[in-house]
């Protein structure tokens, strides 16, 4: 790693060049990190869950026709993505009542509600990465409409999806956070894709049967577990053995480097059509 440039080193994953032009090696950690650094501590083992449940629920969006940055996992802890410009937004799709939503309007945690609803914040963990309308992004170019449209439309299908995904296993999602980056074609055309991870780091999970959290709330609210929990989605998906990998707290090493690497055949053979479009102008300062 020490030989490899790095090129950006955030709170759960480091991100460093790719071996090939237009690609990146994306580095799962074992940090977890809450109320904007103020709660740190390192968990062995759950950086190789989360690359292993990203990787995992990456191919199965591809499949459906969601295009993603994801191309195939390296090790146990290394995946090889594409490299794009992230728009600098999180787009957070709420199913049930829970975290911030609960707190800022007075919900009661577990409420469903009526419909889903998606909520924008601004990538900026210096100002608690607020929340920004629609009339935000547009004036401040952060996206335009016809971005916004698309990053929409396809977070309501990964919402639909990943609903019956951990339904089949047993679990509520209850709300996540995506983000999404543009791609530059060979001649300028433009491609909106899914980036950074899907896992149970960014993701909310509940037991359907007992309501337990499987998710990193287990870490933001002193519950303990983190890592058993993430263990135990992963071995429900069918991604590690019956007994899992942790042995004593810790990782078994040896096994989770005997897994198979999980690659993105649909991604790597995509030929994205041309849609025609200019790149957008820089965004404007604030």
């Amino acid at each position: 790693m020490a030989r490899r440039k790095m090129l950006h080193d955030g709170k759960a994953k480091t991100i460093f060049e790719g071996p090939e032009p237009g690609t990146v090696i994306q580095y799962f950690k074992d940090d977890a990190i809450t109320g904007n650094g103020k709660k740190h501590d390192i968990l062995p083992g759950k950086g190789v869950l989360n690359n292993r449940i990203s990787s995992y629920i990456m191919t199965r969006l591809e499949a459906m026709g969601i295009p993603t940055h994801f191309l195939k996992s390296i090790n146990m802890r290394e995946q090889l993505v594409r490299e794009v410009e992230i728009i600098p937004l999180e787009v957070v799709v709420r199913n049930i009542a829970a975290g911030s939503l609960s707190n800022r309007l007075h919900i009661k945690e577990g409420t469903v509600l009526p419909r889903p609803i998606i909520e924008f914040n601004i990538k900026n963990g210096e100002l608690g990465n607020p929340m920004v309308s629609e009339d935000h992004i547009f004036a401040f170019g952060w996206a335009d409409p016809m971005e916004l449209e698309e990053i929409m439309a396809m977070s309501w299908r990964i919402n639909d999806f990943l609903s019956g995904l951990f339904a089949g296993i047993g679990l509520k999602l209850v709300d996540f956070k995506l983000e999404f980056g543009r791609l530059y074609g060979e001649y300028g055309e433009l491609y909106i894709i899914l980036a950074d991870e899907i896992s149970p780091d960014n993701c909310r999970l509940w037991d359907i049967k007992t309501n337990e959290k499987m998710d990193k709330d287990r870490f933001r609210e002193d519950l303990g577990g983190l890592v058993e929990a993430y263990e135990q989605v992963a071995e429900r998906l069918g991604l590690v053995p019956k007994g899992g990998i942790l042995k004593g707290g810790n990782i078994n090493e040896q096994l989770a480097a005997g897994l198979e690497e999980i690659e993105n055949e649909l991604a790597r053979q995509r030929k994205l059509k041309g849609i025609n479009r200019n790149p957008p102008g820089k965004p404007r300062k604030i």
